[in-house]
């Protein structure tokens, strides 16, 4: 089990109704049909089984971390976030993210080059909590913020619209398309993951689309 020097005083417990108003929302997803290919385009259908895959890998993991006892479920399932100082915009730790760090990120990667299409693919939790980023961004911190945005994006609570929609989603998926912080419009899809029958997040596929719609 990973011990944190934190003292009680220092995490921070992210609440639903403490989020922005605006994150609640995401402005024309497309949620899962009755039938899980149904009314998507080839590209989708793709991204869609790497992500099913992508999730029962991760969900995987994580029932081993809770079975070898390397993290108690109270706090897998705890969602509480310890900032690390003087980061902007703000990072923190868990009492499992060693654990992501460790198992999460080859999943991720091995994701990441099934496609160079694919931009990113991340685990996160259902308050968009993502442990562990692709190494591309996971760079180290420089000091200089806008270089740093886009190459330190890893621990970081991804509460945007989209971010928010995916983690909470429990639908099959969710195809979204938006525009990231970096600038970039980005499709992003998104799959659950539930973890000893609960929704502990998702998985998120962030790619280029090959067509103009």
């Amino acid at each position: 089990m990973i011990h944190r020097r934190a003292t009680v005083t220092t995490f921070i417990l992210v609440l639903l109704s403490l989020l922005p108003a605006g994150a609640r929302a995401q402005s024309q997803p497309r949620l899962a049909a009755l039938s899980p290919s149904d009314g998507l385009n080839s590209q989708e259908r793709e991204m869609l089984a790497l992500a099913n895959d992508f999730a029962a890998r991760c969900a995987q993991a994580m029932e081993n971390w809770l079975a070898r006892g390397e993290v108690p479920p109270e706090k897998l399932f705890s969602f509480l976030y310890y900032p690390i100082p003087k980061t902007d915009p703000p990072k923190f730790t868990t009492d499992w993210d060693q654990l992501s760090d460790r198992d999460i990120l080859s999943i991720e990667e091995a994701v990441l080059a099934k496609s160079s299409a694919i931009s990113f693919a991340v685990l996160v939790d259902r308050f968009g909590y993502l442990p562990t980023h692709n190494q591309r961004y996971s760079q180290p911190l420089s000091g200089n913020l806008a270089a740093d945005l886009v190459n330190n994006r890893t621990k970081r609570i991804f509460n945007d619209r989209t971010g928010l929609a995916a983690a909470r989603s429990e639908a099959p998926y969710l195809v979204q398309r938006y525009q990231r912080d970096t600038g970039e419009v980005m499709v992003d899809l998104s799959v659950p993951v539930f973890v000893r029958g609960q929704h502990w997040g998702a998985v998120r596929i962030g790619y280029r689309a090959l067509d103009a719609r």
